[in-house]
């Protein structure tokens, strides 16, 4: 599927975007919206993301999410290595429609690319002054990267 933003609406005003209809997200400078994706059945945060025009037609197009890896440069599939594909049940849009939020069905064991099921494995205390130091928490890894992607993760 080619770019084609005109899938999408004209940003109208302020009030436009945000109290009508119209799908017209705000893409950053960059040409990107930011997706958070979550277990529709859980509600667990599984992965934040970005798509870009193309990503977000795949995704409504397939029913299954597609990003756009800002390192690579390059539109993916999500599962498209690992065969853990991201089912879209419900897609919602922010209030001025510049942030996409996906309820997913996660296939395979995990949705994190280190062998996890979520990316958020780690937690920063709160109250306290000083040097943070991470703590994990869920972090236990489900499956090899290495072996699911096959290279050193």
């Amino acid at each position: 599927m080619a770019d084609n933003p005109s899938l999408f609406a004209r940003r109208g005003s302020a009030e436009e975007v945000e109290e009508g209809l119209a799908f017209a997200p705000k893409f950053d400078a960059d040409g990107l919206i930011t997706c958070v994706a979550t277990d529709a059945r859980s509600g667990d945060v599984l992965m934040v993301a970005h798509m870009n025009a193309q990503a977000l037609q795949q995704t409504i197009a397939t029913g299954e999410a597609w990003y756009f890896s800002r390192s690579r440069r390059a539109l993916w599939k999500k599962g498209e290595t690992s065969g853990h594909v991201q089912r879209v049940v419900e897609m919602r849009i922010d209030c001025d429609q510049d942030a996409i939020w996906i309820k997913v069905e996660q296939a395979g064991a995990g949705a994190c690319h280190t062998g996890r099921r979520s990316c958020f494995y780690r937690a920063a205390p709160l109250g306290q002054s000083g040097a943070v130091t991470l703590e994990f928490r869920d972090g236990d890894k489900l499956f090899d990267p290495n072996t699911t992607y096959g290279k050193k993760k």
